[in-house]
C-alpha cells in the first residue's frame, strides 16, 4: 500500500511550475506564469522595509493584523460600495491558501461543487481532497458566457458549493450584471454557498468598478469573497490575500486557515495595509504607468484581424490565453523589443543563449514570438493566485 495519498501520487506538477522551469532551463522569456516584469512601486517596498525595521517580527494574530483587516474593509467600501467589518475579514498567505481554507471549511465529503471551465487549476484537486465531487460546466469561446440552463441542469440535491472566478482566469472576461444576478438567484433558490475568486478585480480595462457576487440580494450570508494584494499591487511573491464573508462563516473559514499557514508575515501585512489606504490618485497613476494602462488597451486592441485574435466582449479585463489549442490573444502589436532579442544580426554572432531563447519561444507560437513580452505579461489575465 502506497504511503502517499492517491490524489497526490497521480498528480502532475502545476502547469505554472512546469512552464517556469522550462523558461529557466532555456533562459527563455517566461510567458507561462502571470507576473509583471516591471519593478514594483517603491512606496510599497519602502513600507515593507520600514515595517521590518520598526514593527514586530513575531507572530501576528491568526486572522490578520487589525490594521490590515480594517484597511481591506475601507478599500472595498470606497471601491465597490461593500459594507464590511473587521470580523468579516481573514488575512491569508495568498489567494490560493484562501481558496484551500474556503474549500476545506465549506465542502463536506460527498458534496458536489459546481465549477465553470476553464478554471484555475487548484480548484478541482482541492475539492477532491476535501472529499467533494467537482461538477464542471463548460463555458464556450469566444464569449465565455454564463447560461442559466446548463447551470440549473448541473445542480442536484447533493450540490452545496458553487465556485466563481470573476474576472475569469484564463479567459480574461468579466461577467455581466445580468449574469451575476442570474448566478446569485440560482444560489439563493438552491441554497448554494458561492466561493468567489475575485483576485483580478482591480485589473479591468473598461474603467468600470468591479461588482462582487457578495453584493447581490441574498448573497451576503452565502458568499465568500477572495482578494489578493499580489494582484492589486503587482507583488505576486508577497503571497498576501484575504477572505471576506459573513461573521459566522468567516470564523469557520478562519478555523481552517489556522491549521494551514496560521498567519502571514507581519511586515507584508503592514505594507499592504498602508498601500490599500493610499488615495485613489495613487492607484490611478499606477494603472496608467505601465503597458497595461486602460488607454493602451482600448487603442491597441486587437493588434490585427485574425481568426485566433478575437475582440473580447465588453467588460473584459485583459488579453487572454486559452489553454485549449494554445491560441493566444495579444494586447499589443508592438514587437521591436522582442525582435531585438529573438533575431540575431547574423548566424555567426548568435550565442548559445540566444539560440535557446529563439528556439524556445518560436516553438510555442509564432504569434507569441511577435509580441512585446512586457505588454503581454502585464496585460493578460492568466496567472497563479
Amino acid at each position: 500500500m502506497s504511503p502517499v495519498h492517491p490524489l497526490y501520487a497521480a498528480m502532475e506538477p502545476t502547469i505554472f511550475e512546469h512552464m517556469s522551469g522550462l523558461a529557466r532551463a532555456h533562459d527563455a522569456i517566461n510567458l507561462g506564469q502571470g507576473f509583471p516584469d516591471q519593478p514594483p512601486h517603491p512606496d510599497m517596498i519602502a513600507a515593507a522595509a520600514r515595517a521590518l525595521a520598526e514593527k514586530s517580527n513575531q507572530y501576528p494574530p491568526a486572522f490578520g493584523l487589525p490594521e490590515l483587516r480594517d484597511a481591506i474593509c475601507t478599500f472595498y467600501a470606497r471601491r465597490q460600495g461593500l459594507a464590511l467589518s473587521r470580523e468579516q475579514v481573514i488575512v491569508t498567505s495568498g489567494a490560493t491558501e484562501a481558496l484551500a481554507a474556503s474549500i476545506l471549511a465549506l465542502v463536506a465529503p460527498g458534496d458536489e461543487v459546481i465549477l465553470f471551465q476553464p478554471a484555475y487549476d487548484s480548484y478541482a484537486p482541492m475539492v477532491r481532497r476535501a472529499g467533494g465531487v467537482p461538477v464542471s460546466i463548460a463555458l464556450t469561446p469566444p464569449d465565455w458566457r454564463y447560461d442559466a440552463e446548463p447551470l440549473a441542469a448541473a445542480i442536484t440535491p447533493r450540490a452545496g458549493v458553487l465556485m466563481l472566478n470573476d474576472p475569469l482566469n484564463p479567459a480574461g472576461t468579466v461577467a455581466s450584471e445580468a449574469e451575476l444576478a442570474m448566478i446569485a438567484d440560482i444560489c439563493v433558490r438552491n441554497n448554494l454557498v458561492a466561493i468567489c475568486d475575485e483576485v483580478w478585480e482591480d485589473i479591468r480595462f473598461d474603467r468600470a468598478p468591479h461588482r462582487s457576487l457578495l453584493s447581490f440580494p441574498g448573497m451576503a450570508e452565502r458568499a465568500v469573497k477572495i482578494g489578493s494584494a499580489g494582484k492589486i499591487f503587482g507583488l505576486t511573491g508577497w503571497k498576501t490575500g484575504w477572505i471576506c464573508a459573513a461573521p459566522a462563516m468567516a470564523t469557520a473559514l478562519g478555523r481552517a486557515h489556522q491549521f494551514l499557514t496560521f498567519t502571514t508575515p507581519p511586515a507584508l501585512q503592514w505594507a499592504v495595509a498602508e498601500g490599500l489606504d493610499r488615495p485613489e490618485e495613487w492607484f490611478a497613476a499606477q494603472r496608467g504607468a505601465g503597458p497595461h494602462r486602460a488607454g493602451a488597451s482600448a487603442t491597441r486592441w486587437p493588434p490585427r484581424a485574425s481568426p485566433s485574435c478575437r475582440t473580447p466582449r465588453p467588460g473584459s479585463c485583459a488579453s487572454t490565453s486559452r489553454r485549449r489549442g494554445s491560441r493566444f490573444r495579444i494586447a499589443s502589436s508592438a514587437n521591436a523589443r522582442y525582435a531585438k532579442r529573438a533575431s540575431p544580426r547574423s548566424p555567426s554572432r548568435r550565442s548559445s543563449k540566444a539560440k535557446a531563447r529563439a528556439t524556445s519561444c518560436a516553438s510555442v507560437s509564432p504569434r507569441r514570438a511577435r509580441c512585446s513580452t512586457r505588454q503581454w505579461r502585464a496585460s493578460r489575465c492568466f496567472a497563479t493566485s
